[in-house]
């Protein structure tokens, strides 16, 4: 895991079309703002469990990874 430290106005680049920017601090609260693509789905981690826990019949359930693993 990457660990990086940024404040109020910074960006960091993930790959050549994601941006996420810190919004805002407060105590241990970070907002942020993510610009992705359309087609890039983005979603909190709880989220997206719940979305592959939504599987298509026929995919086998150890085929799902925990996204946060």
């Amino acid at each position: 895991m990457l660990v990086l430290s940024r404040v109020v106005g910074e960006m960091i680049s993930i790959g050549d079309n994601i941006t996420v920017r810190i919004l805002a601090v407060n105590g241990n609260h970070v907002r942020f703002g993510v610009e992705a693509p359309k087609h890039v789905n983005v979603h909190r981690a709880e989220i997206y469990r719940r979305i592959l826990t939504k599987v298509e019949p026929g995919v086998p359930s150890h085929d799902i990874r925990d996204p946060v693993a």
